[in-house]
C-alpha cells in the first residue's frame, strides 16, 4: 500500500482549501449526499493529489463529460434517496421488464450481510477475473465517485460510459415512473443502469451486492447461482427487524431455488433462519467452520498471509493485502463463493489453481477499508459505522498497527447506534475528535459530542464542526509525544465521512 509524502508537522491546511470546500458544499447541499457531497474536494484538491487510482476516480477532466455527468447526478438526485425506502421489487421489476430482462443475461454472485459485503465483493470479483472471466460488480455506497459503484473487470466504469447508460435508459425509466405509485428511487435507477451495462459489456459474470436487507431489495431481481451471507449483525432495526433473526428473514430472501448458499459464520439464531430459508428453496449449503474457513493466519507487511479451507481443499501461503481477522474470514467467503461457482465440491473434486488463488488476493484492494492514507502521523481510514464494524476495526487495529497514541475522528449518521460504535472504539482512542461530515444524515456534532462524554469522559472529547478543522486537530494531538513517538489518527464512523476525509488528506 503506498504511501503519501510526510506532511511537515508545522505545516496547516491550506486556508484557501478550507473555504473553498465549504463554499462547494454549501452550494451543493440539495444533492443526495450520496450522489458525492464529497466531490467538492476532489475539485478544491486535484494539484495535491498524484494519479488517479482506478478504484477510485475522481471528476472527468474533459469539462464537457464533467457537465454531463453532473447534469446525470443532478436529475438521480430528484428521485428518493437510499434512505427512503418503499419495501418491493415492483418498480424495479416493471423496469426490467421492459428493458427486456438484462440481469438474465449473464450468471451472478448475489451478497449480503450487515458487514463486509463491500470487502467480499471485491475479492470474489478478483478471484473471478483471475480465472479470465469478465466481471461486473455493483456495490454501494461509494467512496468518493458515483461510478465506483457499476465496475467492469475490476474497475468503474468511465464516466462517458455511466452517462451513456443513464441516457439508455432514461426513456423506460420514465415510462414505468408514469405507471407506478412512486417514481423509481435513486438506487433502483442505478440498479438498472448496472444490470443493463453488465448486459451490454457483456460480462461472463455479475457481483452484486445488497443495498438494504435481501428480500425487497432493489437487486434482488436477479438469481443468484451463488447467494453469499456475510456476518449478521444489528443494523437498519427500524426496516429489517430488531434481533439478527428478524435481519437474516429479510436477508434470506436472496437464496434463490437451487441455488448454492456460503453462510459466514453467523449468530445462531440468524444461522437457524437461513438454514430454514435453504431447506425451502432446496439450496446447497456452505457454512464457515465447517465445508470452508480460515485454517491459520499471521500478520504480514502491509497485510496477512492466510491458509484458507476451500470446498475443495486447503490453500497456503496466500498472501492478503488488508488489515484484521474479518478480512482473513470475507477472504475465506469469497474463495467459497467462487469455488461453488466453478462446481468445486460438487461437479469438480479438484481444488482452484492455488497460483491463480494467490495471485488474484495479492491484488486486492478495499478503499476506506483500514486504509493508510498518510504517515507521519500515520492516519488511516476505516468506514465502520456500526458497532460490529467498530469492534471489527478495533481488534485489528491493535493487531497491525503499533501505536502509542491514536486520535479518532468520528463523524456519524443521525440513524446508526452511534453510542455502541463509540463504546467499541474506547479501549483503542486516547482522545476523540468528534465531527460532521456534508451530508444531510449527519449527525450533529454537538449533539455527537453529548454521547462522546458519556463513553469517554469530558476530558478526552473534543468537538470540531468541521471535518478540516478535526482533521488538524486529530494530527496535531497525535503529535503531541514527538515525530517518532508512534501516535496516529483513525478517521471513521460513516463512509460519508471517510470519503470527504480521503480527498481532504489529498488522497486521490
Amino acid at each position: 500500500m503506498s504511501d503519501l509524502p510526510p506532511r511537515d508537522p508545522h505545516e496547516s491546511f491550506d486556508g484557501d482549501f478550507e473555504d473553498g470546500f465549504d463554499d462547494i458544499v454549501a452550494a451543493e447541499t440539495d444533492r443526495d449526499p450520496d450522489l458525492a457531497v464529497i466531490e467538492a474536494g476532489s475539485r478544491t484538491l486535484r494539484t495535491q493529489g498524484g494519479p488517479q487510482q482506478a478504484d477510485v476516480p475522481g471528476r472527468p477532466e474533459d469539462p464537457e463529460v464533467d457537465r454531463a455527468l453532473r447534469e446525470v447526478e443532478a436529475e438521480l438526485a430528484t428521485r428518493w434517496g437510499e434512505t427512503k425506502l418503499e419495501p418491493s421489487v415492483t418498480r424495479i421489476a416493471a423496469l426490467m421488464d421492459v428493458l427486456g430482462e438484462p440481469q438474465r443475461s449473464y450468471p451472478s454472485i448475489h451478497i449480503t450481510g450487515t458487514n463486509g459485503k463491500t470487502s467480499t465483493a471485491r475479492m470474489v470479483e478478483a478471484l473471478l477475473g483471475a480465472f479470465d472471466l469478465r466481471t461486473g460488480r455493483y456495490t454501494s455506497p461509494h467512496v468518493q465517485s458515483i461510478t465506483e459503484r457499476i465496475s467492469l473487470d475490476g474497475a468503474p466504469i468511465s464516466a462517458e460510459r455511466f452517462i451513456e447508460t443513464y441516457q439508455d435508459i432514461k426513456p423506460y425509466v420514465e415510462l414505468v415512473d408514469a405507471q407506478q405509485e412512486y417514481r423509481l428511487s435513486f438506487f433502483e435507477v442505478l440498479t438498472a443502469m448496472a444490470y443493463a451495462a453488465f448486459a451490454d459489456a457483456p460480462v461472463d459474470v455479475a457481483v452484486v451486492e445488497v443495498g438494504m436487507g435481501g428480500s425487497w431489495d432493489a437487486t434482488n431481481v436477479i438469481d443468484g447461482d451463488v447467494a453469499v451471507v456475510t456476518p449478521i449483525d444489528l443494523d437498519h432495526t427500524d426496516r429489517l427487524g430488531e434481533t439478527t433473526a428478524e435481519i437474516a428473514g429479510e436477508k434470506a430472501g436472496i437464496i434463490k431455488q437451487d441455488a448454492t448458499a456460503i453462510l459466514a459464520q453467523q449468530p445462531v439464531d440468524a444461522a437457524q433462519v437461513l438454514l430454514k430459508k435453504a431447506v425451502e428453496v432446496d439450496a446447497t449449503v456452505a457454512r464457515e467452520g465447517l465445508e470452508f474457513g480460515v485454517v491459520a493466519r499471521q500478520v504480514a507487511v502491509g497485510g496477512q498471509l492466510l491458509t484458507l479451507r476451500g470446498l475443495g481443499g486447503e490453500y497456503e501461503q496466500v498472501y492478503l493485502p488488508l488489515h484484521g481477522p474479518y478480512q482473513a474470514h470475507n477472504a475465506a467467503v469469497a474463495l467459497a463463493a467462487v469455488e461453488a461457482f466453478f462446481g468445486v465440491g460438487s461437479q469438480r473434486p479438484e481444488p482452484l489453481a492455488i497460483d491463480t488463488v494467490r495471485k488474484a488476493f495479492a491484488a486486492v484492494s478495499s478503499p476506506g477499508r483500514l486504509e493508510v492514507v498518510r504517515r507521519s502521523p500515520t492516519v488511516v481510514l476505516d468506514a465502520a459505522h456500526n458497532p460490529a464494524g467498530a469492534r471489527a476495526t478495533a481488534e485489528a487495529v491493535g493487531e497491525a498497527f503499533d501505536f502509542s497514541r491514536l486520535i479518532g475522528v468520528v463523524g456519524a449518521s443521525g440513524d446508526k447506534d452511534v453510542q455502541g460504535l463509540l463504546e467499541a472504539f474506547e479501549p483503542i482512542f486516547a482522545e476523540v475528535v468528534v465531527t460532521q461530515n456534508s451530508s444531510h444524515r449527519a449527525m450533529d456534532a454537538d449533539e455527537l459530542a453529548a454521547i462522546a462524554v458519556e463513553v469517554f469522559g469530558e476530558d478526552r472529547v473534543q468537538v470540531e464542526p468541521r471535518l478540516p478543522d478535526a482533521l488538524e486537530a486529530a494530527i496535531t494531538l497525535a503529535e503531541e509525544e514527538g515525530e517518532f513517538a508512534g501516535g496516529g489518527v483513525l478517521v471513521t464512523g460513516s463512509v460519508i465521512t471517510v470519503g470527504e476525509a480521503r480527498l481532504l488528506l489529498g488522497r486521490p
